[in-house]
């Protein structure tokens, strides 16, 4: 194997191994649903649409494990082209640069290399998805309706707005 498509699958890397739904369960279900719709070629908006019948909050959930599935695989194929030397900052183009702050090290906005700044990322919401109480895999475990829908579209937003600016600007200079 060589050495770049090592670094691919190092767990200590940001390209994690995709997170999987149960065969059986509802959720695996909602799953082979949503990709079925998503290769089909359809009109993205139809895509995304509740399905009759199935609960809101567990399709929610099933889009954005998908969504940060496809991030990572993106991610780990264009991260060698992102170093500490050629991406130091973080940033969205000229206009914005992102700062990482948590509650653990970095307690005020910190300025970081961006691939630095996405695997905390990454990690960060790893955390959030296998958050039993934000995202329950046990069939029949609910939700807390709408504090845990507004994490969960909250973190989609956020997973959308942080990871695909960087790896746009990095796809183009590819």
């Amino acid at each position: 194997m060589s050495i770049a498509l090592k670094q691919v699958f190092n767990k200590d890397k940001t390209f994690r191994p995709k997170r999987k739904f149960e065969p059986g369960t509802q959720r695996f279900e909602l799953h082979k649903r949503a990709q079925a719709s998503l290769n089909s070629g359809v009109d993205l908006k139809a895509a995304v649409q509740l399905p009759s019948g199935e609960d809101q909050n567990d399709w929610v959930a099933v889009h954005v494990v998908d969504f940060f599935n496809r991030i990572n695989l993106i991610y780990g194929t264009i991260c060698e082209f992102c170093t500490e030397r050629t991406c130091p900052v973080m940033s969205g183009g000229p206009k914005y640069e992102y700062r990482w702050q948590d509650d653990l090290k970095y307690k005020k906005p910190t300025a970081l290399p961006a691939p630095q700044y996405m695997n905390l990322l990454m990690d960060w919401i790893e955390v959030q998805i296998n958050n039993e109480d934000i995202f329950p895999t046990c069939v029949g475990k609910s939700y807390v309706h709408f504090e845990i829908f507004s994490t969960q579209t909250n973190l989609l937003r956020f997973l959308l707005k942080r990871s695909t600016s960087r790896l746009y600007i990095v796809t183009l200079l590819i």
